[in-house]
């Protein structure tokens, strides 16, 4: 008996089994492609930002990508205001200067925030006695924001701050000049939490970083009746500009001496700070000894 092998069996054969293969193939591969589809979706529970498709042809194709929600988000901003990032400022001892009824000069209390006119915002003059001079110096106009730290740094209103510092030469009014009581007074902050005071800029006297005291008061009510200040502390004078005003401008020539004698991280007020309480109390200035500068600083108190 003749074998045929089955390899063997003819053109006719082999066209149609070529053909029956063909189109079971192209039917696994749409049933594969849908049911993986399928899968793909079950596996995404639709929040794939990519879908697929598949023709009738059997070609497959990309939808373009759905944004996720994490890429059409509105970034959030980096904090560069002093209205969106502050710190307390710490607390600074009010030295032996400050006229606030806590201490004595040459026998007798000085305590200027009981004067009816201590609420001003130029203090260059004398405004206790019979004085009216004027202090000399580098004109500045410094604007304080008073915050809460405990409230997104919103600003408090209605507070007093009262603040004092030397003269040119490093001297403080009613102590080293009984006579003078330039360079204080007390300022009220508005519905911005800010005060405004023009004054000039203070000298370096020795052993001391060159600095403005302040004290803060929840009320004017509190100030004047004084002892009830909420915050004690200080405001650090620019490096760069406390060396462009003293080597520059009239008057400072003691300045320039005491100035490169001491550092703010060896200063004995300063000293301990954080780098960020240090940032706050040192006020962002700008302008020139011709034209007077101005400053800004943030206080920062937790109510």
């Amino acid at each position: 008996m003749e074998h045929h092998d089955e390899h063997d069996l003819g053109l006719a054969h082999d066209l149609k089994a070529m053909t029956q293969l063909a189109s079971r193939r192209r039917a696994l591969g749409w049933f594969a492609g849908a049911s993986g589809a399928a899968m793909l979706a079950a596996c995404d529970g639709g929040s794939s930002g990519t879908t697929s498709s598949t023709s009738s042809s059997g070609t497959t194709t990309t939808a373009t990508p759905t944004p996720t929600a994490s890429a059409t988000a509105t970034p959030t901003p980096t904090a560069t205001s002093t209205s969106s990032t502050c710190v307390v400022d710490p607390t600074e001892t009010n030295g032996p200067y400050p006229a606030d009824g806590t201490n004595t000069s040459s026998g007798a209390t000085s305590n200027v925030l009981t004067a009816s006119n201590v609420v001003r915002s130029d203090i260059r003059t004398s405004f206790v006695g019979s004085s009216t001079t004027t202090a000399a110096g580098v004109q500045v106009t410094l604007t304080l924001t008073l915050v809460n730290v405990n409230a997104a740094c919103a600003p408090l209103a209605g507070y007093a701050i009262y603040i004092w510092h030397c003269d040119r030469d490093g001297k403080y009014s009613l102590y080293d000049l009984p006579a003078e009581s330039y360079l204080r007074g007390v300022g009220v902050t508005d519905s911005n939490g800010q005060v405004t005071f023009t004054t000039i800029f203070p000298g370096c006297y020795s052993g001391r970083w060159p600095h403005i005291h302040f004290e803060v008061f929840s009320s004017l009510a509190n100030a004047t009746g004084g002892r009830y200040a909420t915050l004690i502390s200080q405001l650090a004078m620019p490096s760069a500009a406390c060396s462009t005003v003293y080597n520059n401008a009239t008057g400072y020539t003691t300045s320039i001496r005491n100035f490169a004698s001491v550092s703010i991280n060896s200063d004995n007020v300063f000293g301990d700070n954080t780098s960020a309480q240090i940032a706050q109390q040192t006020p962002v200035m700008s302008g020139s000894v011709a034209a007077g500068y101005s400053a800004t600083a943030v206080i920062g108190i937790a109510r």
